[in-house]
């Protein structure tokens, strides 16, 4: 199992540096994980079956259509709660939605977010909201493994792919669990491709990108690939420059990045009015409202 210092422990082997997101930025699966997967598992563990087309609508605008894309899962749990016990049709039907302030208080000091930390917390309280929280967790790595598979790159990606890494050490940034990361990139032969998998064990991506890269690489020498405003955020946290990959505009994207903009990146005129016009484009496509707050 890897750890943090193993990501401390990379040095700089080419003049470039990219960390690439993995779910919904180079595999197309962002939606079957969160509508096949994550959805059914919250709906069935938190009692919310007397609300199911609100807690269906509610989970897809927090994990995939709002600004919050691409949070952790355990974020995305306490967002959900949080619009589901605001939801007037909610309150109407009565329904006893969890506050989980336990869960809350964990996320604020623990950043390595994955199930290991969650269950040594669990042992530590015996925290009964804990627990279910944590079999939720188990509920959707197990329906990830059965469900998902067979996903192949966005257009253009393994080309973008060859391209980068004549110039760049490449790692994978991503909040999804490390074993199903390896298990994803090795089904399509692209572990072979990359320098690290880093997965939410290891850290938030921000972390990710300070251990791997900041020190070790000039900032304009930097860039992060990523489809959620997480990501943006962790670029930035490092001085990195970012690419953003649409949603609903994937395809469209990795040409602009193998046509163009990847170029750019090498020839240190990424930054500047070009990024800041990508920028303006992917910010208009995720709000930070829902329709029915509106």
């Amino acid at each position: 199992m890897s750890t943090p210092q193993d990501l401390k422990n990379l040095n700089a082997g080419k003049e470039f540096f990219i960390g690439i997101d993995s779910d919904g930025c180079v595999f197309d699966s962002m939606e079957p994980k969160h509508k096949e997967c994550f959805c059914p598992a919250f709906i069935n563990n938190f009692n919310l079956q007397s609300v199911s087309k609100y807690a269906r609508e509610i989970w897809d605008f927090i994990n995939l259509y709002s600004q919050s894309r691409g949070c952790n899962r355990f974020h995305g749990v306490i967002g959900a709660l949080n619009l589901l016990r605001e939801r007037p049709e909610v309150k109407k039907r009565g329904t006893h939605i969890m506050d989980l302030p336990v869960l809350k208080a964990w996320t604020e000091r623990e950043s390595k977010l994955g199930n290991p930390a969650l269950k040594a917390e669990l042992e530590k309280t015996n925290d009964p909201e804990l627990g279910i929280v944590y079999q939720w967790s188990l509920d959707v790595n197990e329906a990830v493994k059965k469900i998902i598979r067979n996903i192949p790159p966005f257009p253009l990606f393994r080309e973008s792919l060859d391209k980068m890494r004549a110039k760049a050490d490449i790692i994978v940034v991503s909040q999804t669990p490390t074993e199903t990361l390896v298990r994803e990139w090795a089904e399509l032969g692209l572990d072979k491709l990359v320098r690290f998998i880093a997965g939410q064990e290891l850290g938030t991506k921000a972390e990710h990108l300070e251990y791997a890269a900041q020190g070790k690489y000039p900032p304009d020498k930097i860039l992060m690939i990523g489809d959620a405003p997480g990501d943006l955020k962790a670029a930035q946290s490092v001085g990195a420059l970012f690419y953003p990959i649409v949603p609903g505009s994937e395809d469209e994207s990795w040409k602009r990045f193998h046509d163009e903009a990847l170029e750019k990146f090498l020839s240190m005129s990424y930054g500047g009015a070009y990024q800041e016009g990508l920028l303006a484009e992917f910010n208009k496509s995720l709000p930070e409202k829902a329709p029915w707050q509106k």
